[in-house]
């Protein structure tokens, strides 16, 4: 008989060459470690079943039934992913807390003749270390915040910078969300859980060089749905600032060309701007609304940049105080956006004094 599964600590995920994410398929679609496949010992229905059994009738019933479900589960995922691994396959095995989930099915692939293992308190040890990560990453980066109101082109100046090197940190890419109420993503994709975000802002995080400057625009606490950890909101509160000025003309191209999509569902647009209901006079909430309707799209994004937008930013910069080296930029065109990257990032980057 196979020995029982070594049990594993987080820094050797490393060393196994399959992660094997043995939770629920919900469980695994609200966050799970970067690279792992779901294979599911119990899907969500009989997750449900047996943890009401546990409650209701005892262990030992819920296991009785559980324990031919996690069989025939495991028995298919053989069948059906494992069948071309060689005998040399090393495969990592977790669930929520490195229990019986991930216990029985790690045994299993040993019985077959595979070192599989258990990571040690599964999932919920490695929210532990998202967390403390989250806590001591962001204040040891030196971080390069680009500021400015909407339109200015402050995501493309980041793409720029990337494509000539720059660590950059797209933390609205992360988050797919623009942060504003009219910020969703256009394909209607939903934003990532809390818990996923924080995971994917951990491993891009941990992907920098500390002795770099790390790009990053300008963010509220808040993302659409999403929290920035504290630690992040507080580094980047205390970060040099770029603010980019762009000519108005400019910035409203911009905005008309990303949001250009929300045009094609007029009464969809109309009704996300209920949510300035209180901020502004009702007339004017209703002119910007019929706007909506009638597809006045120039009309209805000049006035919530002046209106809205523009407010709220100057409103945040007398509030923080922040320190501010400006960068005009008399276009948003692809050699401006260039050769603003190039002034902020010559091509050989020196490190940044401790």
């Amino acid at each position: 008989m196979a020995a029982k599964p070594d049990i594993v600590t987080l820094d050797q995920i490393g060393t196994f060459d399959t992660l094997i994410d043995a939770r629920s398929p919900a469980e695994y679609a609200l966050d799970h470690l970067p690279g792992a496949i779901n294979l599911p010992v119990l899907d969500d229905e009989q997750r449900r079943i047996v943890g009401t059994l546990y409650k209701q009738t005892g262990a030992f019933e819920a296991r009785r039934i559980g324990g031919a479900w996690v069989a025939r589960n495991i028995a298919r995922h053989i069948e059906a992913v494992m069948q071309d691994r060689p005998a040399r396959w090393r495969p990592l095995v977790y669930c929520w807390r490195g229990g019986q989930r991930s216990g029985a099915f790690a045994l299993w692939l040993r019985q077959i003749g595979w070192a599989a293992a258990q990571l040690q308190g599964g999932y919920k040890a490695y929210r532990r270390w998202v967390v403390e990560q989250l806590d001591s990453l962001p204040p040891a980066l030196h971080w390069r915040v680009i500021a400015g109101p909407t339109g200015s082109g402050k995501t493309r100046l980041l793409q720029a910078l990337a494509a000539r090197g720059a660590q950059v940190l797209d933390l609205e890419g992360l988050a797919r969300h623009r942060g504003s109420i009219l910020g969703a993503w256009p394909d209607g994709q939903p934003q990532p859980s809390q818990k996923a975000f924080d995971t994917a802002l951990v491993h891009a995080l941990r992907r920098f060089d500390p002795a770099l400057p790390v790009w990053v625009e300008a963010e509220s606490r808040k993302i659409g749905a999403l929290q920035l950890p504290m630690a992040m909101a507080i580094a980047l509160q205390r970060a040099p600032r770029v603010q980019v000025k762009v000519p108005f003309a400019e910035r409203l191209a911009l905005v008309l060309q990303d949001y250009a999509w929300l045009g094609q569902d007029p009464q969809a647009l109309a009704l996300r701007l209920s949510a300035l209901h209180g901020l502004h006079a009702n007339d004017t909430l209703a002119r910007w609304q019929a706007w909506a309707q009638a597809g006045q799209l120039p009309e209805l994004f000049a006035e919530l940049m002046t209106h809205h937008y523009d407010p709220l930013y100057q409103r945040h910069l007398r509030t923080h105080g922040l320190p501010i080296t400006t960068l005009e930029l008399p276009a948003l065109n692809d050699r401006a956006l260039a050769e603003a990257a190039a002034r902020l990032h010559p091509a050989a980057a020196e490190p940044v004094a401790p």
